[in-house]
């Protein structure tokens, strides 16, 4: 990590110095408190930071700390039973932590570290496979199973996988790759939000899901594995609502 100053701040724009390893949508903590900010333009010397909470208070010569890396968010089981704010910051636990107005700079992991889940493999040891294999699953909800698999670029032999309860930190398999390294496998990965996920095939969507509302089944039809826009599926809500009120 290096350390900069501030030169100058226009809302949430600040603009920096004295980054030279600094990178393009690099992650930096703003000011004492440490705000998150993101690199959004380098000229020369000088980084344009956009700060993602409360500027006032930051003025010029106030530290600005590069992490080194761009904006990722964590993805593992406990994702989908969280509520977060726009940088994946849990706001339930944040309440529980400071109350109900979030104090700027704090920091809590997006998932839960200490919690257990229980694991359940699904190959064995000794067994091959690649980046995006399933290699066990969590049973996050009652209805949904969270699928553990390998990271994208990672690819070898199984050499331990075990059943049992574990954090989302802590190694449920140790797979050995191609090159003859050994890599612990979590049930958490990290991953940059500008950086497309990879897939290895695009199943059709021909499974329809039906919501319950016969104008949204009949007129906007939703397959599973459709990606559908939040707000056209409101809006429509909304004229079926006005539709059957008039008619």
């Amino acid at each position: 990590m290096s350390q900069g100053i501030i030169t100058k701040v226009s809302g949430p724009l600040v603009v920096a110095e004295g980054l030279p390893e600094a990178k393009m949508f690099d992650v930096v903590k703003v000011g004492n408190q440490g705000l998150i900010g993101e690199i959004i333009e380098i000229r020369g010397e000088r980084v344009s930071i956009q700060v993602y909470e409360e500027t006032s208070g930051l003025g010029p010569g106030d530290p600005v700390v590069s992490t080194g890396e761009p904006l990722s968010v964590e993805l593992g089981p406990g994702m989908l039973e969280g509520i977060f704010d726009g940088i994946q910051r849990p706001l339930d636990v944040i309440e529980k932590k400071v109350g109900s107005f979030i104090t700027r700079g704090i920091e809590v992991p997006a998932l839960n570290r200490e919690k257990k889940w229980k694991f359940t493999p699904k190959v064995k040891s000794g067994d091959k496979v690649s980046g995006g294999d399933i290699i066990g699953t969590v049973q996050e909800t009652v209805i949904v199973e969270h699928r553990i698999m390998v990271p994208p670029a990672i690819s070898g032999i199984v050499e331990d996988i075990r059943e049992g309860e574990y954090t989302v930190t802590e190694p449920i398999a140790r797979i050995k790759t191609d090159s003859g390294q050994i890599v612990e496998i979590t049930m958490m990965q990290k991953w940059p939000v500008r950086k497309a996920r990879p897939y290895k095939e695009k199943l059709p969507p021909e499974i329809p899901m039906p919501t319950g509302q016969r104008v949204i089944d009949t007129l906007f039809p939703v397959t599973k594995g459709l990606r559908v826009v939040r707000r056209a599926y409101l809006d429509l809500l909304v004229a079926a609502k006005l539709w059957f009120s008039t008619s």
